[in-house]
């Protein structure tokens, strides 16, 4: 390379290597794989011909995750175990003290497990 001043031309030497990276990934993110799924992300890197790494991150950054059950619907859940833990202590009650002393108490335990169902299908349409 010359540069060219009014004085003279003076030549640099190139030092020579790569170029410096313009973007450096230097944050670190530990996944555990199963063998069978380290195997597939392998493979369908290679297919796109990207290195495991580029395609791991541009597959993340495109997902879309599902959550599984949303805060009311895990309400929804307890109310119901705990409905079920009521329906069997007055199982228990029935054999010991017999059907006609809980008959009303289930029933209207039932109407109130219609009425949570009733929620979870309503917020689910």
């Amino acid at each position: 390379m010359k540069i060219e001043t009014a004085k003279a031309t003076k030549t640099i030497k190139s030092k020579g290597g790569r170029p410096p990276k313009e973007i450096i990934r230097n944050e670190l993110l530990a996944v555990r794989l199963l063998p069978g799924e380290k195997k597939a992300i392998m493979a369908k890197a290679k297919t796109a011909r990207l290195t495991p790494s580029e395609w791991f991150r541009k597959a993340a950054l495109k997902a879309t995750v599902v959550q599984r059950l949303s805060m009311e619907e895990t309400k929804y859940l307890r109310m119901l175990s705990g409905m079920a833990n009521n329906l069997n202590q007055l199982t228990k009650l029935a054999h010991g003290k017999g059907l006609p002393a809980v008959i009303t108490v289930l029933i209207g335990l039932l109407e109130k497990v219609n009425e949570v169902m009733d929620k979870i299908i309503k917020d689910d349409r």
